[in-house]
């Protein structure tokens, strides 16, 4: 599926039907020009066994985004639910014209549900729940607001977390080493509950554990992050799908985000410098070993030091053969992303096969028009 979006032309500057274009020769980038977060709105909800949250769920935000004036959707990834939640989800669907759904095959994982739900999520605007009822859809207003102000990404922070001591002390350890890594001054980075601007979610790549991680992704794209204070509420129905092997993959997965952050479009220069100390070290040491043997006229063939010389240069050329690849495969990257639909089962309200193309146009009224070709 390919979605197309017109959200850089300010559909309130147009002078007797032509567009006025010196009204959008603007630079993207700081609070004062980056405009307002437009409409539609798509609310991204991975689920897993969330069957008893749903009714309660789909009502507090239907009444939530009514409010706002602006078309929206509410988007259910079933991520392999073993329940009845894809029953719910269809039966929602029959009654709201505005969920729509997708299902797994099985449980790929949270990240790769995120990604398929930026992929088939229609709006400009996408915000990001968890299904559990304990992000409180009253705060996404205030998350619009704050997008309002300039910003890219605004992530939650749950000050009064309704979550055991087992969850929120580890939590702690965690947010404060990802911030001291990444640079991006967050207190909640696990926290789900998040609003985007489409620019946002089309150029960051969430997969494996790195849904965590989507601020420190869109910093290091240069968008700007907010963070907002939100209500948590303690789970009413059904139980937490993370333990404590949630923190260790996290700090494993830090790593991949270190490194992709600061060495994705440079690998030379990670690879490079270790190459470049291990040859050095290597070709010294040769060269003290040849003075011996040239001009000292003594034995070195038995000396650890003529193996140590030889595997640091070999070490050496192998680190400067990594960093050779890394930039060919940096170059390969800039490829199209793979299709949502080859991981799907069923869909509500996307389309078949994800082949059509769906165009979001803002009217003159401030409301939106959706087509297919």
């Amino acid at each position: 599926m390919t979605i197309v979006t017109s959200t850089s032309i300010d559909v309130d500057r147009f002078d007797d039907g032509e567009l006025d274009e010196t009204a959008v020769s603007i630079e993207i980038g700081s609070a004062s020009d980056i405009g307002p977060a437009r409409g539609p709105i798509s609310i991204v909800i991975p689920v897993m066994n969330e069957e008893g949250n749903l009714p309660e769920l789909h009502q507090r935000l239907r009444s939530v985004l009514s409010t706002t004036g602006v078309p929206w959707e509410i988007l259910f990834i079933d991520d392999g639910s073993t329940d009845g939640t894809w029953r719910e989800i269809t039966r929602l669907r029959a009654n709201d014209p505005n969920v729509v759904a997708i299902q797994h095959r099985r449980n790929f994982g949270k990240a790769q549900a995120l990604a398929n739900g930026f992929a088939v999520a229609r709006g400009n605007t996408i915000v990001t729940m968890d299904g559990d009822l304990q992000d409180d859809p009253d705060e996404i207003p205030h998350m619009l607001a704050k997008l309002n102000e300039g910003y890219d990404l605004v992530s939650g922070w749950k000050q009064n977390r309704q979550d055991p001591r087992g969850k929120t002390a580890p939590s702690k350890l965690f947010n404060w080493t990802v911030r001291t890594v990444t640079g991006v001054q967050l207190h909640d980075f696990n926290c789900g509950f998040k609003a985007y601007r489409r620019e946002v979610t089309d150029t960051i790549r969430v997969y494996g554990e790195l849904h965590r991680f989507t601020p420190a992704l869109a910093s290091a794209e240069g968008f700007r992050i907010a963070e907002l204070p939100v209500k948590h509420h303690a789970r009413s129905w059904g139980k937490s799908k993370y333990g404590l092997k949630r923190l260790f993959k996290g700090f494993l997965d830090l790593i991949t985000v270190f490194f992709l952050t600061n060495y994705r479009q440079r690998p030379m220069h990670l690879f490079g410098i270790p190459g470049i100390i291990s040859t050095a070290l290597g070709v010294l040491i040769a060269l003290m070993l040849s003075w011996d043997r040239l001009i000292n006229d003594e034995t070195i063939g038995t000396r650890p030091l003529l193996l140590l010389a030889v595997l640091l240069i070999v070490v050496g050329v192998q680190f400067f053969g990594l960093g050779l690849l890394g930039e060919f495969l940096v170059q390969e990257s800039h490829r199209p992303r793979p299709e949502p639909g080859r991981y799907l089962r069923r869909a509500l309200g996307i389309g078949a096969g994800f082949d059509r193309v769906t165009v979001v146009e803002m009217t003159e009224d401030g409301g939106s028009t959706v087509s297919s070709a």
